[in-house]
């Protein structure tokens, strides 16, 4: 593109071009949306008002302007005692009233230390009554403000010193780097703190203003800083520090929801992790627990798990935070006070069908034994944007049956038949006159159906009525290799067998309003019994919405770390929008999957 025209002979600043751009560019702009997104842009006020100050600044720069006087607050001041000792008129009682606002002092303060160029906080002295045999010490100086410290102190049991017990990356202990884990506090402000305790240490540093002096022994050794790579973890569970009796304190923790994406600061304690929020401008990290430590504290939670508990220490200790903060909080125990053709039903059994059964409709391809990988805790991911020409991620809907999973399926499948998809199930029954092989079912034997079982071939398989139905892999991969996005139906339990770098599956949950609404909104549905063909549709009756609800509660507890997307089908056309909305959005933008997945 051509370097933007001026006037011949003129200059124009930085305002004057920017006024000029949307008019020049406009030539070079192809589509009606991206020249109304410049005319928006470049005529933004606050672009305008941004450019007009770096105008001003700039010629600030080049005329070096010298203050006049750089005592203006005490000329003000003697001015001010000088007209009270005059008569009183009308003028000489408004200017005193105007000078004597907050504001206008303030500005003036703020003249003089500009002209004075005096931004320096003003320290004390360094203390000159060291003892000669004293340990080497350092003495740290800090100006305190609203901002924690970043650090926690605990009580050495055999020693009785007051140790620096932990740093919080991104604190401001951390970012001055002068203290460092390990390093025993001697004083704080002159006050000794050896007879003290940590509670009493937090009070000394709430009741301290302006600049805090530390007196410290440093540790033995003080390791150099590395260089960590970047690790992010999306969180399975939500965390409260608030509510978690085993933090060590709770000031520093940091409180997530599941499906949060931490950036993994420190992994140095195996307890207690140091994270932030993914994206957050602030680098001050908070503690969390390790994922080990978060594992065994479910699996003790669990009725089915047998697995050992190992201490990580014997010793017991506590830490307390040292935070910058204007007054102790009383509850806290040691706080520092801050603040189509080929469309399949599913393959669904009904209450009443399972009674009849004595077979599970639904096997998994492995056993589902409790194993630590089933537990929610973090998943280390990576962002991933689908490349162009690259396989779709798999679809798979879940929720209880009568949700409407079905329904979705087929308005997608009607929206674009070119680009959704469903995989083909396999059977060993017999087909019929009206059937084709590879349309409504593949058809086999029943000997090798049970071969395929036994080679692990499907994702999902039953027997009903003598005879086996199920999805196979190869069925999932077939839709996939043609370019289209494959719509998959699966118990839940089935999902941790599709999270592979091959399918990368976009999980979402299809959820059923409230008892009250489904009574509302499907008092004329129906709801298909059984899985052949000559299935019945019956009427919903209170006591299927009742059960629809209740699983669909008991999924999102068990499997809801999996789950990708939510979405609450009370309405359906207003159900598929969304969803038709977030499958855009899975193929244009970038998400968090497993590194996994990216690495295989």
């Amino acid at each position: 593109m051509p370097a933007l025209a001026t006037g011949a002979g003129h200059e124009p600043g930085l305002y004057e071009l920017l006024a000029a751009l949307p008019s020049q560019l406009q030539p070079h702009v192809s589509r009606a949306e991206d020249n109304s997104f410049l005319q928006d842009m470049f005529g933004e006020r606050s672009l305008h008002s941004l450019v007009k100050i770096h105008e001003r600044l700039q010629h600030y720069e080049e005329s070096k302007p010298v203050p006049v006087l750089d005592n203006a607050a005490d000329l003000v001041h003697e001015l001010s005692e000088e007209l009270e000792g005059k008569p009183a008129n009308g003028e000489i009682k408004e200017l005193l009233k105007l000078l004597a606002k907050p504001h206008v002092k303030s500005l003036l303060k703020v003249h003089d230390t500009v002209a004075l160029k005096s931004y320096d906080p003003e320290l004390p002295p360094l203390p000159d009554d060291i003892d000669d045999d004293e340990d080497s010490v350092k003495i740290i100086r800090l100006v305190k403000n609203k901002e924690p410290l970043g650090a926690t102190i605990m009580r050495d049991e055999h020693t009785g010193a007051i140790i620096i017990a932990r740093i919080m990356r991104g604190g401001a202990a951390d970012r001055s780097g002068l203290i460092h884990v390990g390093d025993e506090l001697k004083e704080v402000n002159g006050i000794p703190v050896d007879d003290k305790k940590p509670e009493e240490i937090i009070r000394i540093l709430a009741q301290s203003q302006g600049a805090i002096t530390f007196k410290v022994v440093p540790a033995m050794k003080e390791e150099p800083p590395t260089k960590e790579p970047k690790v992010f973890v999306k969180a399975l569970f939500d965390y409260d520090p608030k509510e978690d009796k085993a933090i060590p304190c709770k000031e520093a923790g940091l409180a997530f929801k599941k499906g949060s994406i931490l950036q993994i600061m420190s992994q140095d304690d195996a307890t207690w992790w140091q994270a932030k929020f993914e994206g957050d401008a602030n680098p001050r990290a908070g503690l969390i627990p390790s994922k080990q430590f978060q594992e065994r504290r479910f699996a003790l939670r669990r009725p089915v798990a047998t697995l050992p508990f190992q201490r990580t220490s014997s010793r017991r200790s506590y830490d307390v935070a040292i935070e910058f903060a204007e007054e102790i909080e009383e509850d806290a125990e040691y706080s520092s006070g801050f603040h189509l053709a080929g469309f399949r039903r599913s393959f669904r059994l009904s209450r009443r069908d399972k009674k009849k059964t004595n077979k599970s409709m639904y096997e998994c391809k492995k056993s589902e034994m409790y194993d630590m990988a089933d537990v929610p805790t973090y998943e280390e991911v990576t962002p991933y944007r689908r490349q162009s020409g690259a396989k779709h991620r798999l679809v798979v809907l879940v929720g209880p049956t009568g949700v409407g999973l079905n329904e979705l399926k087929r308005k997608l499948l009607i929206s674009d038949p070119q680009h959704f998809s469903v995989t083909i199930p396999h059977t060993s029954r017999a087909k019929r006159n009206q059937e084709s092989d590879g349309v409504e079912y593949h058809f086999i034997s029943k000997s090798l159906f049970e071969t395929d079982i036994h080679n692990n071939k499907f994702i999902e398989h039953g027997e009903y009525k003598g005879n086996y139905y199920g999805t196979s892999l190869d069925s999932i991969r077939s839709v996939l290799s043609k370019n289209k996005v494959c719509l998959l139906d699966v118990q839940p339990h089935t999902i941790k067998h599709l999270r592979t770098a091959e399918f990368k599956p976009f999980v979402v949950f299809v959820k059923p309003p409230t008892v009250e609404r489904l009574q509302e909104t499907r008092k004329n549905g129906r709801v298909i019994s059984g899985k052949d063909d000559k299935g019945s549709a019956k009427p919903f009756t209170e006591e299927d919405f009742q059960e629809m609800v209740s699983t669909a509660q008991s999924m999102e507890i068990q499997n809801g770390h999996l789950f990708e997307k939510v979405i609450v089908n009370d309405d359906l056309s207003a159900a598929f929008g969304e969803l038709r909305s977030a499958l855009k959005k899975v193929e244009m933008e970038t998400h968090w999957v497993p590194v996994s997945w990216t690495h295989s």
